[in-house]
């Protein structure tokens, strides 16, 4: 029988519903979340994201402010904004698009973001209590995929996750979340990566398959046992003369084969990758609740 969708725009629209009643709620008490975002150049898929988000604010009726730097802007600049808007209250929630040029240190802007406004969750004070198990924004990606796997009725509670990928954005820590004592949580986690030898004697194992490597179609179905959920969090462009554009987008599992043993599966597009804008949504939103305390 084949595998159940889990659709990321229905579970991300659903959220969404739950985000606006939630900021007419705070707008009672006077509390006014707001996103304020830095764009540095002019990168297609930068430019695309930050689009999503600002239509994504305006959707669930909270506050967001684009500041568009050009690519030669300096490191110095991007910093100095940074502090004017952890200063500012009407920010509940600062994010600075990435990649940024080449010439600006990605690590030291991150960590310039004051934690409580880091609704990327990446920085290392965030990160720190994302693996003591303490309250804290959480990745985005990763927030997302536990989200739809929690509201497709598949808790990760008592069951094999194996994470295929240890990026700082996806896979470490969507570990440490998955891993936590805590409801949504409680599973057994394996990671497996470039280093691990074999690595389909895990996957076979997993109740729940997390494929997160950037890698098209790497995992087949031969890796995957009957009746696993698999979360796919790859979006790749292949070339398909057949297409307008010359190219599709495919994610890290290969999907009709396995579509056709597991027992749940996302697509690509319109899995986990609707979720990721939602879910920095839901941090802005959280994180001004976090701060009128």
């Amino acid at each position: 029988m084949p595998a159940k969708v889990i659709s990321g725009k229905e579970v991300a629209s659903e959220i969404r519903e739950e985000l606006k009643k939630k900021v007419e709620e705070l707008k009672t008490r006077d509390i006014h979340p707001g996103l304020g975002v830095i764009l540095v150049g002019e990168d297609p898929a930068s430019v695309s994201y930050v689009t999503s988000k600002a239509k994504g604010c305006e959707e669930i009726g909270i506050y967001e402010e684009t500041v568009r730097l050009p690519a030669d802007a300096s490191e110095e600049e991007v910093l100095n904004l940074i502090e004017k808007m952890n200063n500012d209250k009407k920010y509940s929630g600062i994010l600075v698009q990435l990649p940024l040029p080449k010439h600006i240190d990605e690590e030291k802007i991150v960590n310039a973001i004051a934690p409580e406004k880091d609704v990327d969750g990446f920085h290392p004070v965030n990160q720190g209590l994302l693996l003591r198990g303490e309250k804290c924004p959480l990745p985005c990606t990763a927030h997302g995929a536990q989200q739809l796997l929690m509201r497709s009725g598949n808790d990760p509670a008592g069951k094999h996750v194996v994470i295929c990928g240890r990026s700082n954005i996806v896979g470490k820590p969507l570990a440490a979340m998955l891993m936590q004592k805590k409801e949504g949580a409680n599973s057994t986690v394996t990671v497996v990566h470039t280093g691990t030898k074999d690595p389909a004697q895990y996957t076979k194992q997993a109740d729940i398959l997390v494929a997160a490597m950037g890698k098209p179609q790497a995992i087949t179905a031969d890796m995957v046992k009957e009746g696993a959920v698999v979360i796919d969090v790859g979006v790749n462009r292949i070339e398909d003369a057949s297409k307008k554009k010359g190219f599709r987008l495919v994610g890290d599992v290969e999907y009709d084969p396995i579509a056709e043993k597991a027992s749940y599966i996302t697509p690509v597009p319109g899995g986990v990758g609707p979720m990721t804008v939602t879910m920095l949504l839901y941090n802005t939103v959280e994180s001004a609740e976090l701060m009128a305390q």
